[in-house]
């Protein structure tokens, strides 16, 4: 099926998973939402294939809905420039986002979703709450692990990779993370809740 190219109003949902850009960070804890959005676009046959709004995006379509699928440029503490541009020029409110993050206070191979609540210390969707104006935002959580111990510095923790005795738990929270999108886009958040967050 084939749409005509609109400026506004042409999405219904937007997806971003969030991250950093470069090699150096790939597969680290940060990136989960990136490795998210990007199982999402191999499950969907889309690229990202644009680049604008601080952002490289694509799009597809999920469960009859055509979504844009963002994953935001800017570095993650400032996710929020890509995703309110992009939510402002295709007109796409704020509870028709669902974010794609990491979260350190849920263990390795977990998921959790909620339609709204503050950030919880993570300081993208911090960032994307600041610049939407709204905590009213979905969002899934994927688990990765809390410190091992309290002086170890967060900052070096979510930019250290995922362990190789980890990577299986981690891949299967991201492929459930991706479901879970399935599930709000095609039956409501509350289902999703229901399935995914254990």
């Amino acid at each position: 099926m084939f749409f005509k190219k609109e400026k506004g109003g042409s999405f219904e949902y937007l997806i971003a998973g969030l991250g950093n850009p470069g090699r150096e960070y790939e597969n680290t804890r940060h990136n989960a939402g990136f490795i998210a959005a990007d199982i999402l676009a191999d499950k969907f046959n889309m690229s990202f294939s644009k680049s604008k709004f601080d952002a490289i995006y694509g799009d597809c379509v999920i469960a009859g809905a055509r979504v844009l699928v963002v994953k935001p440029q800017t570095y993650m503490n400032l996710s929020g420039n890509a995703v309110q541009k992009l939510a402002s020029f295709y007109k796409i409110p704020a509870d028709k986002l669902i974010i794609m993050h990491d979260d350190v206070s849920l263990d390795v191979g977990k998921i959790r979703i909620r339609r709204k609540g503050s950030a919880g210390g993570q300081k993208g969707l911090a960032n994307i709450i600041q610049m939407m104006g709204t905590e009213e935002i979905p969002r899934i959580k994927i688990g990765v692990g809390g410190k091992p111990h309290p002086d170890y510095d967060m900052k070096d923790w979510v930019l250290g990779k995922i362990p190789q005795e980890q990577q299986s738990d981690f891949k299967t929270a991201c492929e459930n993370a991706v479901k879970a999108v399935e599930e709000i886009i095609a039956r409501g958040i509350d289902s999703a809740m229901n399935k995914y967050s254990k």
